[in-house]
């Protein structure tokens, strides 16, 4: 189960996710759309980051992403960069800091505690 986290005032679905049963848990910071500093990624077992697409996108700043990228990396969460977005968003790619991110959970070993 996720939430998506577009920008800081968004922040508390964090919390409201942590509180669930779901066996995985996801932030979705897509369409990023803020910084999101000092996120607690206690109990979170994904975090994705994407920029917005489409004809009327807003830009999202590198920044926003590799400071998410860092907390992750801190952290020990997978961390998954999908997209930077905009109008075009397969021309824009998907290369942060010179490399793909393609981290994924360890969702074997959580379906085994949780179901077996």
């Amino acid at each position: 189960m996720g939430v998506t986290v577009e920008n800081a005032d968004c922040a508390f679905r964090i919390d409201e996710l942590r509180e669930t049963g779901a066996a995985i848990k996801f932030l979705s910071f897509e369409p990023l759309l803020g910084a999101i500093p000092e996120i607690d990624l206690k109990g979170i077992d994904w975090v994705i980051v994407g920029g917005e697409s489409g004809p009327k996108a807003r830009p999202m700043k590198a920044q926003w992403a590799t400071d998410i990228r860092d907390q992750c990396l801190a952290a020990n969460v997978p961390f998954f960069f999908k997209q930077w977005g905009g109008i075009n968003k397969k021309k824009a790619g998907r290369i942060l800091d010179d490399r793909t991110w393609d981290d994924m959970p360890q969702t074997a070993d959580l379906w085994e505690t949780n179901y077996v």
